[in-house]
């Protein structure tokens, strides 16, 4: 006998939707013959012990489970054979994607567990949704890997039904609890303009208003009460605000012959028997277990697993975004490559040759020239923009429906975008392709790059210069590289003295390739060189203003980010605020000093191995006394009270950056816990 174990999050005694289905598919499946027992999901050893001994699983409701990411990695993981039927949106964190209709809901998903089910769905057996537009929504988060699918109407009991020839037409019924999601506040607004009816609510009050007179709260009742209540009302009342993924108790009104106070976001009105075909409604519904089980017969017989078609010769263009944003796309062509035949990348033809020299994984093409070969490609694909404000509509063009609801780097998105044309697609970030790279430690040079596509985005440029000084100061060894676009600022309108060690990038991308080939390290704003410089893994740090780092921050391994809007402005940028602002504070407020701490701290972890000169944290302030000092930097403070005249003398000297060749074993533990506090950092030898 096979055994059959379903999972589910919730007492099946508690009759709701999900639960009276999976108590008619279990009480089936034990009349055809099956072992089948439903799993509660409170001990996770349990439960995989018992998932070890089934020969098919059947996965419910999850996300009241305390283990539930243990639970779905392990049906992942060891290939375990599953069905996944989704009565609501498990994968969203408050499984209601209410995101998709209300703009004021975003980055609320939880991240790993939303990429996890990229994978729960694409592993599935089978998928099994509760209406068309269950499905739909699905898809247009996780595209083909939600395609293997059955949609499962609601399986009212349609015998059951009690339709009677006399309808009230002076009471609404409402079941269950007046809640937001459910429409308890449509429902209430909806009393208050028509007096004449009496609503009586089968449930408790979850919302903060009080109810009007025609407002009556009842106890809970079973389903069988419902269903007679139903027969005899004439309107029924259903307006939820989340998309509901079916609505039996829609349907049961519907084909208990009531007329629908409704919205459009039930799913069972995207079934095409809807509104007009009730017969057809009623056995389809009676067939829905079977149907169920029939799949499940189907999956016990098969004996190969599932041979899945590549996408074969695929064409992807990035018709739309700055040069950054190509750069972010990268990652997403190489999860591409994995199930597809071949991918080429249409570029700008100024960007062929840096791109075919570089980037070496894809081939790389002239979008102009490409066009007029687009019938050689079995798929072509649009990457648009992330975010979608243009190009979103386009033929061919990306949804990315991560936007606003996966908190992320733009490099994620574009992968998540991806991941919707196949299910064996790796929606996970597996590191950046980055370019071959030689750094010249014979003369150490850096880049920097003081403007911007977008020149209010740019940390002032007389800043610039004020550090370029600094650095030659500090550094006199170190050369500087400054790439320069024709519309950026130059720096050297305001140096205050020669330069002599600076170089200007004035070419092409080609140019600025074989700059950053070998820069030590680099500086620049939120542009798209900076992520050339992350492209070539180059030491970064990067100054951030208006639009922040959180899905455009510096990809390079070793990096920091300087966002200068926190704490000094709280307004959510957009771009009429942006031109409109008076004093760019978010960049103005950023001092010299703290680009120094920032590159500092940079250097000290990327150049860790090689030998190293100490220097003091720029942002350090110390309060000297006789018996002892105090150190502050920025809300940190650290007291070193001193032992004797020899210890005061040794921390002034040190702090002071008077540093030495030889140190007592004392003031080596000295320097160790200024290094750890990051009073002192071990910066390479620019020699």
């Amino acid at each position: 006998m096979k055994k059959i174990l379903f999972l589910h999050d919730t007492d099946t005694s508690l009759k709701r939707g999900a639960e009276l289905t999976i108590t008619q598919l279990v009480a089936l499946g034990n009349q055809l013959g099956y072992f089948v027992e439903v799993d509660l999901l409170t001990d996770f050893e349990v439960t995989k012990s018992r998932i070890q001994q089934s020969d098919l699983i059947v996965l419910n409701n999850t996300s009241r489970c305390r283990f539930e990411k243990k639970l779905l990695h392990y049906l992942v993981d060891k290939k375990v054979n599953y069905i996944k039927i989704e009565f609501d949106y498990n994968f969203c964190i408050r499984r209601n994607i209410l995101c998709t209709v209300d703009r004021g809901i975003r980055n609320c998903c939880d991240n790993e567990k939303y990429h996890l089910y990229h994978q729960v769905f694409g592993n599935a057996k089978l998928n099994a949704f509760q209406s068309p537009k269950h499905f739909e929504d699905h898809f247009a988060f996780y595209g083909e890997s939600v395609a293997n699918k059955i949609v499962m109407p609601p399986t009212v009991e349609v015998d059951n039904l009690h339709i009677s020839d006399r309808k009230n037409e002076t009471v609404i019924p409402f079941f269950g609890d007046l809640s937001y999601l459910k429409g308890g506040e449509a429902l209430l607004d909806y009393a208050i303009e028509n007096p004449q009816f009496t609503f009586q609510v089968y449930g408790k009050n979850e919302l903060r208003r009080e109810l009007p007179s025609n407002v009556i709260l009842n106890d809970y009742i079973p389903n069988e009460e419902v269903l007679q209540i139903l027969g005899q009302s004439k309107y029924f009342f259903c307006k939820p605000v989340w998309p509901e993924p079916s609505g039996r108790l829609a349907a049961e009104a519907f084909l208990s012959g009531c007329q629908m106070i409704t919205n459009d976001r039930v799913g069972t009105w995207s079934f095409d028997f809807y509104p007009n075909d009730k017969e057809r409604a009623k056995q389809e519904m009676k067939e829905t277990p079977q149907l169920f089980w029939d799949n499940v017969i189907r999956i016990l017989n098969q004996n190969e697993s599932e041979n899945v078609s590549d996408l074969g010769h695929v064409l992807v263009y990035k018709s739309y975004g700055g040069l950054g944003d190509i750069f972010f796309c990268l990652p997403s062509l190489i999860n591409l490559k994995e199930v597809s035949k071949s991918v080429s990348f249409a570029v700008h033809p100024r960007l062929v040759s840096f791109f075919t020299r570089y980037f070496k994984e894809i081939a790389i093409v002239d979008e102009e020239k490409i066009k007029e070969k687009e019938f050689d490609f079995d798929k072509i694909i649009e990457l648009g923009n992330y975010p979608a404000f243009r190009g979103y509509d386009w033929p061919n063009a990306v949804k990315y429906s991560t936007h606003k609801k996966v908190k992320q780097h733009s490099i994620q998105h574009h992968i998540d975008g991806l991941a919707k044309f196949h299910k064996n697609y790796s929606n996970e970030n597996k590191g950046y392709p980055y370019f071959e790279r030689d750094t010249d430690y014979e003369n150490p040079y850096y880049t920097v790059h003081p403007g911007a596509g977008f020149l209010l985005k740019i940390w002032p440029t007389e800043s610039y210069a004020k550090l370029i000084e600094e650095l030659h100061h500090l550094f006199p060894k170190l050369k500087c590289k400054i790439i320069l676009g024709k519309e950026d600022p130059n720096p050297a309108d305001f140096f205050t003295k020669e330069m002599p060690h600076i170089e200007y990038v004035t070419g092409g991308l080609d140019d600025i390739g074989k700059a950053m080939e070998s820069a030590f390290f680099h500086i620049g704003n939120d542009a798209g060189i900076t992520h050339v410089a992350g492209a070539f893994n180059v030491p970064t740090v990067g100054i951030y203003g208006p639009t922040g780092p959180g899905s455009w921050g510096s990809f390079a391994k070793f990096n920091e980010i300087i966002w200068g809007k926190k704490g000094n402005c709280e307004l959510r940028c957009n771009y009429d605020v942006i031109i409109n602002c008076p004093d760019r504070v978010c960049l103005s407020s950023t001092t010299v000093p703290r680009v120094l701490n920032a590159l500092y701290s940079l250097l000290q972890k990327a150049y860790e191995e090689i030998a190293f000169d100490l220097k003091v944290n720029p942002l350090l302030e110390v309060d000297f006394s006789e018996k002892d000092c105090l150190l502050k930097i920025n809300q940190n403070e650290l007291l070193i009270e001193y032992r004797d005249l020899s210890m005061k003398n040794s921390v002034e000297e040190i702090l002071k950056g008077n540093f030495k060749e030889n140190y007592s074993e004392e003031e080596e533990s000295l320097i160790h816990v200024f290094i750890e506090q990051k009073v002192l950092f071990c910066i390479p030898e620019f020699k």
